[in-house]
């Protein structure tokens, strides 16, 4: 055996490896780029003429695909570990989505800007937009959380 074709058939081998690495791990960085060049030097080194290079072209892509597909159904049947999280983040545990300020209803706070009808307020040293229910307040008057829609927190003036 020749040592070019000894070299081609391991650069191969090295961009099947690579390949593999780059459909388990994605992110088109160092395993998947360095895989493309090991395939494409690998298939120079091996063939002889355009023809053997077009026929090894397309062995490599058959390999491939057959690979992709023993890879996904891997993946799908948890044989291969998964880049998904398993743990869910509950409120219970103390997780609290951004979009979860009913925690907010019925606080006091300040209102840091003048309020036509919206504007930003301060509520347990945290700033927040919100929305007078139509009237207009000053700037520092209080203010009490009487509605949450989504992320839209509804305020009224509060007199003590």
């Amino acid at each position: 055996m020749d040592w070019v074709l000894a070299l081609g058939i391991a650069a191969l081998l090295l961009g099947f490896v690579l390949a593999a690495v780059e459909m388990v791990v994605p992110g088109f960085g160092v395993p998947g780029i360095s895989s493309i060049v090991c395939l494409v030097i690998g298939v120079f080194l091996v063939s002889d003429s355009p023809l053997e290079g077009a026929l090894t072209t397309l062995f490599v892509l058959v390999v491939l695909g057959v690979m992709l597909v023993v890879v996904l159904c891997l993946l799908s049947r948890g044989k291969l570990p998964s880049l998904v999280l398993k743990e869910k983040q509950s409120r219970t545990e103390g997780y609290l989505s951004s979009a979860d300020l009913e925690y907010l209803l019925g606080k006091q706070g300040t209102a840091l800007t003048d309020l036509r009808p919206s504007g930003t307020g301060v509520f347990d040293d945290i700033k927040f937009d919100v929305v007078s229910e139509g009237s207009y307040i000053e700037k520092g008057a209080s203010l009490r959380i009487v509605r949450v829609d989504g992320l839209r927190l509804v305020v009224r003036e509060y007199r003590e």
